[in-house]
């Protein structure tokens, strides 16, 4: 049982709390996420079963779509509705227009400050704890990307919108963000992450629903095997022999690899011709080798057939 499982995690449970309930569910030892999401908020979060945990280093970086809605006029600690409001704003005295016009403002958004309540550390320590203490750490800003930011609905104080953005960014600092630009205030009352990367809630299944098919021994169903949870990552399909050669560890520095890297993805998967994923290579070559990334134990290794080329992936013989 190794692959991802795309669940649509409930409200008011953290992503930990998940992972131990996929644990439970399935029986295994190790399960690990790809990207935390708050606990008031739901939506699509990829967990990595056994061994495709070694995977969560290519998956946690992508981009990330949400749908919420935020609530002018009132500012929280937490900036979102599960902490304790500091000011309200009885009189917005902003209009339709004005939220739209500042919605597009932040499309210009190149940095942002990370909030004190997050799961971030300080010294070891998740800054959530730092500032229920008392002690609040702010981390310096760090670069983010908003490639999408519209306007779903507005029916003030409330703002329903649609945001895609990269890996990192804090919504609820979004929101409050745009509250400080229109004077008012903001905070986050609904977050659902609707995409992660390349999975979308549609592929994502609750934890009652996973229970089911576990109890009915169908988890295959909804378990995305682990060469296809790299989605878009330029592939390589390898012969018995190369995938041998992989496996003990032997420099590649095969010319077929060039021709499939691409500098949009510092990353190659070599696969058998069965699809099981054998390796990922840095894309990068560095003294005349593709450095391993991460080599895996496939179910077939002792193939002797001749491969052909499958559109896929280039042969590696």
């Amino acid at each position: 049982m190794n692959g991802i499982i795309i669940i649509d995690k409930p409200p008011y449970m953290t992503s930990a709390q998940v992972v131990t309930q996929v644990k439970r569910i399935l029986k295994v030892k190790k399960v690990g996420h790809t990207g935390t999401l708050d606990p008031f908020a739901t939506g699509v979060l990829i967990c990595c079963i056994n061994k495709a945990t070694r995977l969560a280093q290519f998956l946690m970086y992508g981009k990330k779509r949400y749908e919420g809605t935020l609530r002018l006029g009132i500012r929280t600690d937490t900036q979102d509705l599960t902490g304790q409001v500091i000011s309200t704003e009885p009189e917005l005295g902003i209009t339709a227009q004005d939220v739209r016009v500042a919605f597009r403002s932040f499309l210009e958004v190149k940095c942002q400050t990370p909030p004190a309540y997050s799961a971030l550390k300080h010294h070891g320590v998740p800054l959530y704890r730092l500032a229920r203490r008392g002690t609040p750490v702010q981390k310096p800003p760090r670069r983010i990307s908003i490639y999408e930011f519209e306007v779903l609905d507005i029916n003030l104080p409330d703002v329903r919108f649609q945001v895609c953005c990269s890996a990192g960014t804090y919504v609820r600092t979004l929101c409050a963000d745009i509250g400080e630009a229109l004077g008012c205030g903001a905070h986050l009352v609904r977050l659902c992450r609707t995409e992660s990367g390349r999975f979308g809630l549609n592929e994502a299944i609750s934890l009652d629903a996973l229970e089911k098919l576990a109890e009915t021994g169908r988890i295959s169903e909804h378990m995305i095997p682990m060469n296809h949870a790299l989605r878009g990552m330029p592939s390589i399909i390898a012969n018995g022999e190369f995938v041998q050669k992989v496996q003990h560890g032997h420099p590649v520095t095969q010319e077929k690899v060039a021709a499939v890297a691409k500098e949009t993805c510092p990353w190659i998967k070599v696969t058998d011709t069965q699809g099981n994923l054998v390796a990922v290579l840095s894309s990068s070559k560095k003294n005349g080798v593709y450095p391993y990334a991460c080599v895996f134990s496939p179910e077939i290794v002792n193939q002797t057939q001749s491969v052909c080329f499958n559109p896929s992936g280039t042969t590696l013989c």
